[in-house]
């Protein structure tokens, strides 16, 4: 008796697809079957991952989307409805960060966190939901997948990103609060908090005797792959995650659990 995750059919918005987990995150569901659409502010990099995915035989659609600016949410929406149809499943990826002590944070570094990972996943989360909620109301049976990409730095501190920690804080919260508020509309939210995955963004850090010097303070003393991230990811889109909503996961190799 096995189980089968099978995309076809399904629309799936990628926030922050331009590079990093987003960028892997399209191209596991484009090679599930989904119709993927890509967001980000780097079209030029999404116009290169949609020829990639193309090229491999999936299908892939390009919005402009900067989750700062409330009308470009509700514009980018509105065009992947029109481009691709009704999403299904939302990956809200979309993230920045500073390293600072807290003492050195200015007004603009806070708002440039915050307004990203937390004030723009929840408008983009909750764009995507209202268009979510009127299907359901139509057709009581339809299933919808919401995906925040937290953080385990949203369950504990970590030394000089605190404003990277508070904003994925709220995520988690946020993520509990839409699961209780939408649940009944057949729209399943769950979070997942990643440890310390390589991706050419942070690769550069990592390099460096600080970045080493972090990577043997890990229980296993590796860093983990985007792929690392594939199965939960297929399974919180899934229809076989009927009975997951509001569930905080982690996937940090035993970090949290140190």
């Amino acid at each position: 008796m096995g189980i089968e995750m099978n995309f076809e059919g399904k629309i799936a918005l990628i926030t922050g697809a331009s590079s990093g987990l987003g960028n892997r995150f399209a191209k596991v569901l484009a090679q599930a079957g989904a119709q993927v659409v890509l967001a980000s502010r780097r079209v030029e990099r999404l116009k290169e991952l949609r020829a990639e995915i193309e090229a491999g035989g999936g299908a892939a659609h390009v919005v402009a989307l900067d989750v700062t600016d409330y009308s470009s949410i509700k514009s980018a929406i509105a065009h992947a409805e029109t481009e691709a149809g009704p999403i299904d499943i939302l990956v809200n990826n979309s993230g920045v960060s500073t390293t600072q002590r807290l003492v050195d944070v200015t007004p603009e570094d806070y708002a440039f966190v915050m307004d990203t990972n937390q004030r723009g996943a929840f408008f983009v989360a909750q764009e995507t939901a209202k268009r979510m909620i009127a299907r359901a109301k139509g057709d009581p049976k339809k299933q919808h997948r919401i995906i925040n990409i937290a953080s385990v730095a949203g369950l504990r501190v970590l030394p000089q990103i605190g404003i990277y920690c508070m904003s994925k804080a709220a995520v988690v919260h946020m993520t509990k609060s839409m699961a209780v508020e939408w649940g009944r509309y057949g729209i399943n939210v769950n979070a997942i908090c990643p440890g310390y995955i390589s991706t050419e963004i942070n690769a550069e850090h990592f390099g460096t005797e600080q970045g080493h010097a972090l990577i043997n303070m890990l229980p296993r003393k590796r860093l983990g792959k985007p792929e690392d991230l594939d199965g939960l990811l297929l399974l919180l889109a899934s229809e076989e995650s009927r009975f997951i909503n509001g569930a905080i996961i982690t996937a940090d190799d035993g970090m949290s659990a140190q």
